[in-house]
């Protein structure tokens, strides 16, 4: 039942809150009602049994704990008779700040992203309230996201929120005219669902396609918004483009299978041409930007009928423009990775002496794949150790041992020569 319940609030966490700050118009408060609800599937679900509709289950019992709480704190006849009228499903009082923005984002979820995104905040903290609240992802997720400690999340967020209520701004409604400075951080947070929807942080398997299907979900209710901004139709491609991908990631055993391994005949056409579209309609705006280039390159891979058919001449040169128009050492790592496959391995090497980030689990598993490519293999195998001790998903991990085994000293002595 614990796993069966962590399965529910991984899946409507989010949803729910962000039904809820449009009912009752204070996140806090929705925030609380949620967690107070999910305790209380806890003590019933054992013994009731699972409702069928989860999500309407927690959304009504949240509610009525807000409800309940606005009714303890009221010491007016006023804020009783308003908690009445909210049980009964009226609306307390107009509010046409809402109701303008229900008009401008109809969806609930996208709605909560552009409230948490306040400019009063730094960008990192905007992203990291809005995938706790929007994302329903946990601070381990969010901090290796952000490839942070935990602690620094957990700081991160709870200062953006008393940011916001000691500053008496706390989640105001945008305006339509003020979404496109907020469209950043809505994006940044959309592609991290789906980043740790495609590698899960933790679970029994390599991904957690709710969270695909829900950034992507999100990603094209954006581009329906904002249909003339280049960077929402880029961050929509990129996802389509990498998702098209899942099925031939694991085996049928369940194991994790790289890029150059995969049966592309499983990829999805249907997502890589839809991507592809998107693609094309970016360029032809000649807008580039960090989340269109990305879904370039992702589309030059989806190109390629094999492995060894990859264009990495066009791959190495979107990563140039990228890295020159949004340097940082993630960019720098994938660059160090197609420069290898250019190049060679000593190139890719020395490119990735830039992109060094000592508590970052893909630039040791990187570090460790070019090292035995070179023949560097007790260097491999000390690479692959650091990757595999910072590794949470257990797919990824077995994958990742497996590795690092085919390099040492035993397994070497006996392969064929």
């Amino acid at each position: 039942m614990d796993e069966e319940l962590a399965d529910v609030f991984r899946r409507e966490a989010g949803a729910v809150t962000a039904t809820l700050v449009r009912v009752l118009g204070d996140v806090d408060l929705a925030e609380d009602a949620v967690a107070e609800a999910f305790v209380v599937a806890a003590e019933r679900w054992p013994v009731d049994g699972i409702p069928p509709n989860t999500g309407g289950w927690i959304t009504t019992t949240a509610r009525n704990r807000a409800i309940d709480r606005i009714r303890r704190e009221s010491s007016r006849d006023r804020r009783h008779r308003d908690a009445h009228q909210l049980r009964a499903g009226m609306v307390v009082e107009p509010n046409p700040e809402l109701d303008a923005l229900v008009e401008v984002v109809a969806d609930d979820r996208l709605r909560l992203m552009f409230l948490c995104c306040h400019p009063a905040l730094s960008a990192d903290a905007q992203v990291a309230l809005t995938l706790r609240l929007v994302g329903g992802l946990d601070t381990a997720e969010i901090a290796r996201a952000f490839v942070v400690p935990e602690a620094t999340i957990a700081q991160r967020i709870v200062r953006a929120k008393r940011k916001l209520r000691d500053n008496h701004v706390a989640y105001r409604i945008p305006r339509q005219a003020e979404l496109p400075e907020r469209l950043g951080a809505v994006l940044a947070a959309i592609y991290l669902i789906f980043t740790e929807g495609h590698t899960a942080t933790a679970g029994s398997g390599l991904t957690r396609t709710d969270l695909s299907a829900e950034a992507i979900r999100l990603g094209r209710a954006l581009v329906d918004l904002m249909p003339d901004e280049p960077e929402a139709a880029g961050v929509l491609a990129l996802m389509l483009l990498t998702d098209a991908r899942r099925r031939a990631r694991t085996d049928a055993t369940g194991s994790m299978v790289r890029l150059a391994d995969q049966d592309r005949t499983l990829w999805s056409r249907d997502l890589i041409d839809e991507g592809h579209g998107l693609v094309r309609a970016c360029l032809r705006r000649n807008q580039p930007g960090p989340y269109q280039l990305q879904a370039a390159i992702a589309a030059v891979h989806a190109d390629a009928a094999t492995a060894r058919a990859t264009d990495w001449a066009q791959i190495v040169a979107l990563y140039d423009q990228l890295a020159e128009l949004w340097p940082n050492p993630i960019v720098a790592l994938n660059r160090a990775v197609a420069i290898a496959e250019l190049h060679g391995v000593d190139a890719g090497l020395a490119a990735l002496d830039g992109a060094a980030i000592l508590d970052h689990q893909p630039y040791h598993a990187v570090r460790a794949d070019l090292l035995a490519r070179a023949g560097r293999h007790d260097e491999a195998i000390a690479a692959y150790d650091a990757s595999i001790g910072l590794t949470t998903n257990p797919v990824e991990a077995a994958f990742l041992i497996q590795q690092r085994d085919n390099w040492s000293p035993t397994h070497l002595a006996k392969a064929p020569r």
